[in-house]
């Protein structure tokens, strides 16, 4: 017998050994190794001369750059009588800046290959650059335009006010839609920000005009509410000039925010069901006043909030999704915020079962309070720490990471003990922030759904009075896009 016949009868017999002795085994999931060590490098810091904080973080595994200039005033600065007016001012610095028309500046952007974004959430604003770091000068020139510069002219706010009022007529056909807005409004009420929708009404976008804008601009976007966020292929040392440079005519201002009205708790479990008749789900948010960023339980609410709605696997949307097949999903979070944000349990469930589903969310809400397993709190805990590096992969993202440090004034030393503060946490801190935080007792449930499927099944479970509204009482009268001839 020749060596190659010998070599092939020798494989066929050891080969069904082989086979056998490689079957995996899929009783149970493979054992979660430990968190890969995390570290990012450290933030250099700078100060402009006009008094601009600039906090830079190398990155030069790719020749891009992102800049983020970073205001402190969104919405909860609108003016008495003009909300949506940050929005509605964000928007407008992309439509001209410096002498560049709305046109010639997006086609200036789009040669050099960058992006450039003007945004405004409740407390803060921000322009964004990305760039490449070989178009770096010419693209840092548009972004200082659109940022210190802009034109607000009369015909694009015209234009962005019927986008506006086009999104609200739009709104009256989404149950997603109705049930945010009459959720905000119903936990904050009507005469608070967090109350309000961030676009504004029909009253207050037909109002404005290219001076609010203006104003509202020239009042908070000044050096001292604001920060420079610099993450890419660039050195502490070519940068303090070029940026110098771009931000050298800013001057400081001042300007007085709003006072506020105080956020109060849920007093007592109260439910509302906006008709949309026909509809063929019936859109869930139940929740509560929950707690502000800066609360020394943010870790552990963290964990907790994974455990419940948090996560594919969480206790709800493995019941109202896995289990029932009510939902293609059910979450829950925790909007933090520099005040107190809400805390949320949601989900789009099909309306014959609106009743039935939420049986199953107040059995998770009470549930959670609760002694929770070891495991569950393990499993809850790996599910963050594992996936925190991935929120560090681009300079976007890195850049958007650190604006939270720069909002809250969080250590320098925060995003390296992340994920040890993540695994300290214990099942003992898990089930005391739920008790804190969640009381089912004590909530508010909004239904935007076929009332006239839902009504009764919902009475029958005697949650509590129902409050009925309609698509008008949540958005008021259509908007008139267009004069009749």
């Amino acid at each position: 017998m020749n060596r190659r016949l010998m070599l092939t009868v020798a494989l066929s017999v050891m080969l069904p050994w082989v086979v056998v002795a490689q079957k995996p085994d899929r009783t149970a999931p493979p054992p979660a190794g430990p968190p890969p060590a995390f570290s990012v490098p450290a933030i250099q810091k700078f100060t402009l001369p006009n008094g601009l904080p600039v906090y830079l973080l190398e990155k030069h595994q790719v020749p891009l750059v992102q800049i983020n200039l970073l205001v402190q005033a969104g919405t909860a600065m609108d003016p008495a009588g003009k909300s949506g007016l940050a929005n509605m001012t964000a928007a407008m610095m992309m439509e001209g800046a410096g002498a560049r028309t709305t046109l010639v500046l997006a086609d200036a952007i789009d040669y050099l290959g960058a992006r450039i974004t003007s945004t405004a959430g409740q407390h803060a604003m921000a322009v964004r650059l990305h760039t490449p770091v070989a178009r770096l000068d010419s693209a840092l020139a548009l972004f200082a335009d659109i940022a210190l510069r802009p034109t607000f002219p009369a015909p694009e706010l015209a234009r962005k006010t019927k986008e506006r009022l086009t999104a609200l007529l739009q709104w009256r056909d989404e149950a997603r839609m109705l049930s945010v807005v009459m959720f905000n409004r119903t936990l904050f009420g009507e005469h608070h920000p967090y109350g309000v929708p961030v676009i504004g009404n029909e009253a207050t976008l037909r109002g404005f005009t290219r001076e609010d804008c203006a104003d509202f601009h020239a009042t908070w976007f000044r050096p001292n509410y604001a920060a420079l966020i610099v993450v890419g292929d660039v050195t502490p040392m070519s940068m303090r000039a070029t940026l110098g440079a771009a931000f050298t005519s800013w001057k400081p201002g001042k300007g007085v925010a709003p006072s506020l009205p105080p956020i109060e708790q849920v007093a007592k479990r109260e439910i509302v069901l906006v008709d949309k008749p026909g509809a063929a789900q019936t859109e869930v948010r139940i929740g509560r006043i929950g707690v502000p960023r800066m609360t020394d339980d943010y870790y552990a609410l963290l964990v907790m909030n994974t455990l419940l709605g948090g996560s594919f696997s969480s206790r709800l949307n493995n019941n109202l999704r896995e289990q029932h097949g009510y939902t293609y999903g059910a979450s829950s979070t925790f909007d933090f915020r520099p005040l107190p944000g809400p805390f949320l349990a949601a989900s789009a469930v099909q309306t014959a079962v609106t009743d039935s589903a939420l049986v199953q969310f107040m059995k998770e809400l009470r549930g959670i309070l609760e002694p929770v397993s070891d495991a569950e709190v393990e499993r809850a805990k790996n599910y963050v720490a594992l996936g925190y590096p991935a929120d560090f992969q681009t300079v976007t993202q890195i850049a958007g990471q650190v604006e939270e440090l720069v909002s809250y004034g969080l250590p320098d030393s925060y995003f390296n003990n992340f994920i040890r503060n993540i695994l300290a946490v214990r099942k003992e801190d898990v089930q005391r922030v739920a008790r804190k935080t969640i009381d089912p007792d004590r909530i508010t449930i909004i239904l935007v759904g076929d009332r006239k499927v839902i009504d009764d099944p919902v009475r029958a479970l005697d949650l509590g009075p129902i409050v009925h509204r309609t698509i008008d009482d949540v958005l008021g009268k259509a908007p008139v896009l267009e004069e009749k001839k």
